[in-house]
Parts: structure tokens; sequence; C-alpha cells
């Protein structure tokens, strides 16, 4: 097992999955809300990391994170260098990459709120923040545990935009299905093996968690 790999991996799920939850938490709420050609514009745009190529998006990521745009140039005198072939790249192909895994499991939670309830709470004086703590979180809580285990699982196996955008640096942009390519080039079957198979069991575990949180609540409702 490529340690420093491991380590970098889950550093990236765990700050992607935080990314993500910040960010398609409000723009879940305000897609559920309507229906309008604009919510659909953008539906569509949040989804096309799941129709799109990985190699594709990360070629994009890679111009735009690169000094031959001018977001890329802006980006460089923000921080010094290009964000190209380093960590904080790999985080933000992620965080896109990743988006529609969180956005949608949270707009299917929030659509099912009766909206009634939502309403009354603030005509009644409930600040938005506390209708949204009090009332909104409880009732679509599965669907931030899905939109959360789903991102981080995701984030896990990326494989393309990392690559396209990271590179293959031990350390700083190698990723655990990077390593897995990487063993296999060099024919090590063994050691990929081994390492692919501790995907497999953490996807397992993020489904089996997923469902059976699903399948408690259910319960939960009937008795």
């Amino acid at each position: 097992m490529d340690i420093p790999a491991l380590t970098l991996t889950l550093r990236l799920a765990g700050l992607t999955t935080l990314c993500l939850l910040l960010i398609a938490t409000p723009l879940a709420i305000w897609i559920a809300r309507g229906h309008g050609i604009v919510r659909r514009v953008v539906q569509a745009i949040v989804a096309l990391p799941l129709v799109l190529p990985p190699t594709v998006l990360g070629f994009y990521l890679l111009l735009g994170l690169g000094p031959a745009t001018r977001i890329g140039r802006e980006l460089v005198d923000l921080f010094g260098h290009p964000l190209a072939f380093t960590f904080w790249g790999l985080l933000v192909g992620s965080v896109i990459y990743s988006l529609p895994f969180a956005v949608q499991p949270l707009v299917v939670g929030f659509s099912g709120l009766d909206r009634a309830v939502v309403e009354t709470a603030s005509v009644l004086g409930a600040s938005p923040w506390k209708v949204f703590w009090r009332i909104v979180f409880p009732l679509s809580r599965m669907s931030f545990v899905a939109a959360a285990v789903l991102t981080f699982a995701h984030t896990v196996g990326e494989f393309g935009v990392v690559l396209m955008i990271g590179g293959d640096i031990p350390g700083k942009t190698r990723t655990l299905s990077i390593s897995i390519f990487d063993l296999v080039q060099e024919m090590n079957y063994k050691a990929a093996n081994a390492t692919a198979l501790w995907l497999v069991g953490l996807s397992f575990v993020a489904l089996l968690l997923v469902y059976g949180r699903s399948a408690a609540e259910r319960r939960a409702d009937l008795g």
C-alpha cells in the first residue's frame, strides 16, 4: 500500500466533501424551489461532469488553472504559482467533478419537504438560519448523508481528472487510483490488486452506510 497516496487521497476526499456540502446546500435549495429555465440550465451545468469524459473536464481545468488564461494568471498572481500540478488544483478539480454527487441528493431531499411547514415557520418569525437547522436539515438529513458519502467515495476513486490536472507527483498529487495505474504499468499486479481491493471495500462500506441508514429511517417512520 502506498501510504503517502492513501493519506493524500483521504485528505483530498475529506476536504472535497466539506467544500461541496457548503457549496451544494444553498445551490440545491435554490434549484429545489422552482422550475424556471434558468434553474434547468443550472441543473444541466451541474450534471455535466456525469456525462463528460473525465479527460475533457481535466483538460479544460488544466488550461483554466494554468497561466495560459486570464483566470489562471490571476490565480498565479494570488498564490504566486499556478494551481495546476498542486494539491489545491486537485481540490478545485475534485469539487467541480463531484459537484453533481453532492447537489442531486440534496435537491431530491429538499424537493420532498412540505413547503407549508417551512413557510409557516417563516411566517411565525423564525429566521432563515433557524428554519434551516430546526426544520430543513432534520427532515432531509438522509440526503446530507447520501451527498457526503457519495462525494467522498467518488473523490477517492477519481482518476482521469486528477491525472490531467495533477499529474503523478509522489507525495504531492499521486492519489490511490493513480498509484494503481502506476503499479499496473510496472506489471506489479499483486500490489495493484491489494490497493484496488482496498478501494472496492471502501466503496462498498460507503454504499452500505447509505442504504443501511435509509432502511433505518424507513423503519423509524413505520414504527
